[in-house]
């Protein structure tokens, strides 16, 4: 066979089975789309008139979730436009579901706000720069999450005080970022593509290149702080030694230690119930992994409220200690239902909501906790539940935006959209997403006017929460 028909024959059809498209037709068909919907079109934004009313989704979310928790997700989302969009992912995945889009899919986020990129540790023990939350990923239109993602920034540019212009420039560098990146990997080889990642060298660089003295500073010192958050940090200061016994310690309303939830008997059975999930997991992990989560003993676990949409959801944090009482691992085991893109983008192909999480995770991440696997378990009140389960902390280290000037916020954001770029080429058929794209930056405007468009919707839902807290329609606490 000659050379040419070994690529006709290697182009005809996919490892997997079924026809292959080349590269050349790949590239068309995202050229195609632009004239099914043209690029401007992107920037047209106008809620339905159909459009269900925001506190409806919320307080539709809060109906499943534990209820005395509720009011805290209530007072986080009222504090600021910010924290209302981080927990309005579901208001967010109806309006979008009405926009224009390619054609074209990805693996999504599905809540690609900047908050969800930050710094993790990688099982080599290197600081990469990646996305971190992945509770309502699912295949969908690759859109949506550029467009969360550019909203996020527009938001946090207006809590900032940035003129309209910075935050012009702040979105269209990282829509900029997210396309620029997307034509590189349309021509890389694919594990070229599937082994790319941010690494603590190329934030150095880029700190280096981009921002004056003091953002590099800040780099600097978010790097240092990371390394330093991990399961010996959390396990000094999240327990407490108690009648000789290392026991998590409680902190009103955000962290609830399972012996002063139940009485004695649903205690027990609590507890049993945790300690199978953990157990049982270890089934989703690679077999080396799974030996190592062995070597590992329970002696305690406590309920935990985290972040701002998930307040409610059911979140344990379990203490296990490996050699001696020095040689901690906490984990977190977190309930994963339907992602809120499902009514849209159509449902999982996993039969659980965990194995949901952690595929997309595994997929879009460039390299994922080794921990991370998923379980499920009949609850207390006989309602099968799925969690997937991580490392508590793992070289974590979180973005503040509002430290940020002008120019680091366009920084990051060009980071978001390179790792964004990263995740969904994985995934998507990223020669398509290039060539719709193009070389201009007719996207990177219609992005700038969506954004501030869906800013300024944003704002108005989250006035309505503030005055349902007012009217007593719904109680809000701070915590």
């Amino acid at each position: 066979m000659t050379k040419r028909d070994t690529t006709a024959a290697t182009t005809s059809t996919a490892a997997g089975g079924g026809p292959r498209l080349s590269s050349e037709d790949r590239a068309a068909k995202g050229r195609a789309a632009r004239t099914a919907v043209p690029r401007s079109a992107h920037g047209d934004f106008e809620p339905s008139s159909h459009r269900a009313d925001p506190m409806d989704v919320i307080e539709r979310q809060s109906a499943t979730r534990l209820q005395e928790l509720v009011p805290i997700r209530y007072g986080r989302m009222a504090e600021s436009p910010f924290r209302f969009y981080r927990g309005a992912a579901a208001i967010m995945a109806g309006d979008l579901a009405g926009t224009p889009d390619s054609g074209i899919r990805a693996q999504l986020c599905g809540d690609a706000h900047m908050l969800n990129f930050r710094l993790l540790g990688s099982p080599e023990r290197n600081l990469l720069f990646d996305i971190n939350d992945f509770d309502e990923t699912l295949p969908g239109p690759w859109e949506w999450d550029v467009k969360r993602l550019a909203t996020s920034l527009v938001i946090a540019g207006r809590e900032n005080g940035y003129s309209d212009r910075e935050r012009a420039e702040i979105v269209t560098s990282g829509v900029r970022g997210y396309r620029e990146q997307m034509r590189a990997f349309a021509g890389m080889r694919t594990l070229d593509v599937w082994y790319a990642r941010v690494d603590e060298a190329q934030l150095q660089a880029v700190a280096e290149g981009a921002l004056h003295t003091r953002g590099r500073k800040n780099v600097s010192e978010a790097l240092s702080k990371a390394r330093g958050r991990d399961s010996l940090q959390a396990f000094e200061k999240l327990t407490e030694v108690v009648d000789g016994r290392r026991r998590f310690a409680a902190v009103p309303q955000l962290i609830t230690p399972a012996s002063d939830l139940l009485a004695s008997g649903d205690r027990e059975a609590l507890e049993d119930q945790i300690r199978e999930v953990v157990g049982r997991y270890g089934d989703s992990l690679q077999t080396d992994r799974k030996h190592l989560l062995h070597q590992y003993s329970i002696v305690d676990m406590a309920r935990k409220v985290v972040g701002v949409g998930s307040v409610g959801t059911r979140c344990w944090i379990v203490l296990l200690l490996g050699r001696d009482g020095e040689d901690p691992l906490i984990l977190q085991a977190k309930e994963a239902g339907d992602s809120v893109l499902a009514a849209y983008a159509g449902p999982s192909e996993y039969a659980t909501g965990g194995e949901r999480v952690v595929a997309g995770q595994r997929l879009m991440q460039a390299a994922s906790d080794i921990f991370l696997g998923w379980q499920q378990t009949q609850g207390l009140d006989d309602v099968e539940r799925d969690f997937y389960v991580r490392q508590l902390r793992d070289w974590k280290g979180i973005a503040e935006p509002a430290r940020m000037v002008p120019r680091g916020m366009r920084v990051f954001a060009s980071l978001c959209g390179v790792t964004l770029a990263r995740a969904h080429a994985r995934s998507g058929d990223r020669i398509a997403i290039a060539a719709y794209l193009g070389r201009g930056d007719v996207f990177d405007q219609a992005l700038v006017r969506f954004a501030e468009s869906y800013a300024d919707l944003n704002e108005r839902d989250h006035q309505r929460l503030v005055d349902a807290i007012a009217s007593g329609r719904v109680t809000a606490v701070s915590a």
